[in-house]
């Protein structure tokens, strides 16, 4: 129990005391056997004086009584059924039957019972399928995601002592996909197979699971780290694919169920269910911005990629992240804050990647910055801003005449301050778009119009497998 219950019960000594003041039949003094009257108090009388002679009018006056109760009943009788007769004759009259009487309890048994709908019924779509044919269904789409990552440890430390030399190791790491085409084509999260966290960049060897345990390897055929989506290929054929579905149709409330392999391939094909919490959420992720599903369905560290369906058993959305809480106990524990990326959004992007190997559209400078903060500024007496390191050769800046040294204040009329800021506003054009730059250059303000470029990168290990098909996925 906790401190706000006391199970004891205290008494004390003037609790004990009151009780004095009631007074109890069993208070008798016993001690003497005799009684004494007071003369002055009580009349005393002998038993001869009890005795009394029988009155003959005492009979009469009995009789009297109960001749007069017989009257008053039978008179009682006959007013009562002429009552009822003539409220018999009225309802005859004006044609309404008598009311019956019902017992409240044969009323509640005979009364149909009112349905009830549960909370599944309720948040889900009028097309609705059951939940156990939605995971029959998906399942066979559902791939784990294991992926090889070698890295370099600078430093470590051994019985000869620090060891200034970089060690290369190797990680493994876990994550979930799902089929999206026949011919193996695999759709799961960027940082399932690409890492930043620690540097180690792109995997050097992907693995996936099938749901009937069977092991294949895969390619990377493409990814975007600024939308966190990826895009592997596995030489089979004969897969079945996931039913995709259009997020824009999802409403707050609604019923969302998630797939995934929370913790490793051990919990493979774990399913929760839950409600969208929102939609079109936006949130940083490793420094982007990124515009999500917000869902109370559970997702946790294994489950990225995988996929998120509405109550008809579509793909609305791919699991990505949750948002938890730190290891300090002054922290509230968070739990339920979970994203997934719109499926809308997700298949422009996973065409581009499956048949151009990047994001067509995307506009880029063709620059290399660094931002300047408060302290710089102060330090070196110039604005904050982007800091221009490097330009690209016959790159938008380039053509634009930008020049290393320059300092980005201001983008379209926009103040900004930090690369980031810079590339939320250059987003909101595609290539081909002219905007106008403001920079400060040799102590004063210069504007420069440049003509948006689109940006092709594709890693190398990308271009390796490049097989372009002109795919479209549905």
């Amino acid at each position: 129990m906790s401190d706000n219950y006391n199970d004891n019960y205290n008494v004390s000594s003037d609790d004990l005391n009151n009780n004095s003041n009631y007074s109890h039949d069993d208070d008798i003094d016993n001690k003497s056997s005799e009684v004494t009257f007071d003369s002055g108090s009580y009349e005393y009388t002998s038993e001869n004086s009890k005795k009394k002679k029988k009155n003959p009018r005492f009979f009469l006056k009995v009789s009297a009584a109960v001749l007069a109760v017989v009257i008053v009943g039978a008179g009682t009788v006959q007013i009562y059924k002429f009552l009822r007769d003539t409220k018999a004759e009225l309802a005859e009259f004006s044609n309404d039957a008598p009311a019956k009487p019902v017992s409240r309890e044969l009323d509640k048994e005979n009364s149909p019972k009112e349905d009830i709908p549960s909370l599944i019924e309720l948040a889900s779509r009028t097309d609705a399928k059951p939940i156990p044919d939605i995971v029959e269904d998906i399942m066979p789409s559902v791939v784990g995601v294991a992926s090889t990552f070698e890295f370099e440890q600078q430093q470590s430390f051994s019985m000869w002592g620090w060891n200034t030399e970089p060690i290369t190791q190797q990680a493994t790491s876990t994550g979930t996909g799902f089929i999206i085409s026949e011919d193996g084509y695999i759709v799961t999260n960027s940082h399932v197979i690409y890492d930043e966290q620690y540097n180690a960049g792109e995997a050097i060897e992907v693995s996936v699971l099938f749901s009937d345990e069977s092991e294949h390897e895969a390619s990377i055929i493409a990814y975007d780290t600024k939308t966190d989506i990826a895009v592997l290929k596995v030489d089979e054929k004969n897969l079945k694919p996931a039913v995709l579905g259009d997020s824009d149709e999802l409403r707050v409330g609604e019923l969302v169920i998630a797939v995934g392999n929370p913790l490793g391939f051990d919990l493979f094909g774990t399913v929760t269910s839950g409600i969208v919490s929102a939609v079109n959420r936006k949130i940083d992720i490793n420094d982007k911005k990124m515009n999500l599903i917000q869902t109370d369905a559970a997702i946790n560290s294994g489950n990225s990629g995988g996929p998120l369906l509405n109550s008809c058993g579509q793909v609305i959305g791919i699991n990505s992240s949750k948002m938890s809480s730190s290891f300090s106990s002054n922290s509230a524990s968070i739990e339920g804050l979970c994203f997934a990326i719109p499926m809308k959004q997700a298949k422009d992007i996973i065409d581009d990647l499956i048949n151009y190997r990047y994001v067509t559209g995307r506009p880029q400078i063709g620059l290399n910055t660094s931002d300047i903060d408060e302290i710089q500024s102060r330090f070196y007496n110039v604005p904050m801003g982007v800091l221009i390191r490097a330009i690209q050769d016959g790159g938008a800046g380039d053509l634009a005449g930008l020049k290393v040294g320059d300092i980005i204040i201001d983008i379209e009329g926009e103040t900004i301050t930090t690369a980031q800021e810079l590339h939320e506003v250059m987003d909101e054009y595609k290539a081909g778009d002219v905007i106008v730059l403001t920079v400060y250059r040799d102590g004063r303000d210069v504007k420069v119009k440049v003509t948006l470029q689109e940006d092709k990168s594709i890693p190398d290990s990308v271009k390796q497998n490049s097989n372009a098909t002109g795919k479209n996925i549905t």
